[in-house]
């Protein structure tokens, strides 16, 4: 990439790995994308455990490319400390390395490319709002760790040595914008990639197979709910709304995903008229099964930038419920791949819902919504990226 022979060395910074997480999976993917580039990547974290990359098409991503790891775990007490900490031993650790660009998917000042994968804190704040109790929504704003992220986030996007900021969405690239007035030409739109051989339409067997694992039947309607963090990806909305479906629409609900009040959540469900058609699946390392098992998504969340999930289930095939809150919506059309609803208005998300109980209507979506999807390759994200590093790299070291 450098044109001079020596391997290209870049370092991605990213706290903790969580396995489902959607910014650790555009990690193992930008590595799938770089493999052929002459790249060395050196992962910078807290914990970061080996032999959980995810395969492209059967090839395990942990060889792609070579792959150093290091930690930075100091000691700390409670979440501010934590990200404060991290944030220090991150610059301390890169100051002096020789690395030809540094990449961050953490609010840590100085560094000069952040990728937003969650969003801007601000926005998520307000839309969290809405789906709280007047006290609850009144303490976020109390709570030292909020106020810490805000004032990291304003002090990174001011920051000189900025060079550029990854944003997966149009949304978040105008959140950005408007809040901290970050020029146009920082603000890189990459959406994220998705393997389009791995996440593709089931064959009949295929499908036949999936649904007999989960012991559904043929000709039942499957909703699938793929997300952790289950009140920020919108889960009671889901169930409160399958709970409002027409009488004689027996479609079954299946959620995918961990949460720590996954208890409570089993309880509402439990509670409402759906109580025999929602099954909790918990944390599964592969959804493709339960993606080829259903007929549709439903994720209301109420704030992500660009949920995987929801470009997984589109390459699947599966016609998309999505929220205004959702960065991946931007590829939703209105009846033609799927609906975009309110987060919180249930009955909205329960018309679609209704609307997608018609096979007929189902079929026709479900190739729209495949079509949608291929843009988002893996090859285009890398080519987008490799254009991004290229020219941040010769422009000068960070």
């Amino acid at each position: 990439m450098t044109g001079s022979g020596t391997p290209v060395s870049i370092a991605v910074v990213r706290a903790r790995y969580n396995p489902y997480g959607g910014a650790e999976r555009f990690v193992q993917r930008a590595f799938a994308a770089l493999a052929a580039q002459g790249v060395e990547l050196t992962i910078v974290a807290r914990d970061w455990p080996r032999g959980t990359q995810e395969t492209q098409s059967g090839r395990d991503l942990a060889g792609a490319v070579p792959l150093r790891f290091l930690r930075v775990d100091p000691f700390y007490l409670g979440s501010v400390w934590r990200d404060w900490s991290f944030a220090r031993g991150v610059r301390a650790a890169l100051r002096g390395g020789r690395y030809h660009l540094i990449q961050s998917h953490e609010r840590i000042p100085g560094l000069p490319v952040f990728r937003a994968g969650d969003g801007v804190h601000a926005d998520f704040l307000a839309q969290r709002r809405r789906a709280l109790p007047a006290w609850r929504a009144a303490m976020l704003y109390a709570n030292p760790y909020h106020a810490y992220t805000l004032a990291a986030e304003r002090a990174m996007f001011r920051h000189p040595a900025l060079k550029a900021v990854i944003c997966n969405s149009d949304m978040v690239r105008a959140q950005i914008r408007q809040r901290f007035g970050v020029a146009d030409d920082k603000l890189l739109l990459i959406r994220n990639g998705v393997d389009l051989v791995r996440f593709r339409p089931p064959g009949a067997d295929e499908r036949a197979q999936a649904r007999s694992a989960l012991g559904v039947a043929a000709d039942v309607p499957v909703f699938a709910f793929v997300g952790s963090g289950f009140e920020r990806k919108g889960l009671a909305a889901a169930i409160d709304a399958l709970g409002r479906l027409p009488a004689g629409a027996d479609a079954l609900l299946l959620v995918a995903g961990t949460d720590r009040r996954a208890r409570a959540y089993r309880a509402r469900a439990a509670r409402g008229p759906a109580a025999d058609r929602i099954r909790f699946l918990g944390g599964v390392d592969d959804v493709r099964p339960v993606l080829w098992a259903s007929d549709a998504f439903v994720l209301p969340t109420l704030y992500d930038p660009f949920p995987n999930a929801v470009l997984e289930a589109l390459a699947c095939g599966l016609p998309v419920i999505g929220s205004t809150g959702s960065g991946a919506s931007e590829l939703l059309h209105e009846g033609v791949n799927g609906y975009v609803t309110d987060a919180l208005d249930v009955d909205a998300i329960a018309r679609a819902m209704a609307a997608l109980t018609d096979p007929a209507r189902r079929a026709a979506m479900s190739q729209q919504a495949r079509r949608s999807a291929e843009p988002c390759s893996l090859d285009a994200m890398g080519a987008a990226l490799i254009a991004l590093y290229r020219r941040l790299i010769e422009s000068g070291p960070p």
